[in-house]
């Protein structure tokens, strides 16, 4: 029973916290990581299950590739509330960067994968899941870095977003 009231009381908090300014961000951001995910995942075993290529590299890389633009927007607009013009230098090329070195741990695990597909001869749906259990766990270990850095590279003024996220709270009542 006190369990049940221990849970319950956590819920509540995480419910309180993630009506705050950065408890929204950081729930919005797990929220994007999940769109971003099962579009990845699902090309990914389009691509590879469907035999498009037989390469699990080639699928790794179109499956993260393709999520891209569309995670880079919601993470900006979405997440962080960013409107405007992206700044090329501050915002894109560190948002690719990291999702580079994390497609180039995808791939490592994906050539990982070519070699237990070519050795041992499992079967095609097996190879198939293989592929996108690496690339998720690649992912996995990409996903609090990128919440730091993407926390710091679309980072605005504390008090003028504070200002902007209590004028949006007030216009949706």
């Amino acid at each position: 029973m006190s369990q049940a009231l221990s849970l319950k009381g956590r819920v509540d908090e995480f419910r309180a916290w993630s009506k705050t300014h950065e408890g929204k961000k950081i729930v919005r951001f797990l929220m994007v990581s999940v769109i971003s995910t099962v579009t990845s995942e699902g090309v990914i075993l389009a691509v590879y299950g469907f035999n498009w290529t037989h390469s699990p590299m080639w699928a790794s890389a179109i499956g993260n590739l393709t999520a891209l633009p569309l995670a880079y927007y919601l993470h900006r607009q979405w997440a962080w509330g960013k409107t405007g013009a992206s700044h090329w230098r501050k915002e894109v090329m560190p948002y690719i960067g990291i999702n580079v070195l994390g497609l180039l741990v995808s791939l490592i695990g994906a050539a990982f994968c070519r070699h237990l597909v070519y050795t041992h001869h499992l079967s095609h749906l097996v190879n198939t899941l293989l592929v996108g259990g690496v690339n998720l766990a690649s992912f996995g270990v990409f996903w609090v870095l990128k919440l730091l850095l993407f926390n710091r590279i679309f980072h605005t003024n504390p008090i003028a977003a504070f200002d902007e996220h209590l004028t949006a709270e007030e216009q949706k009542r």
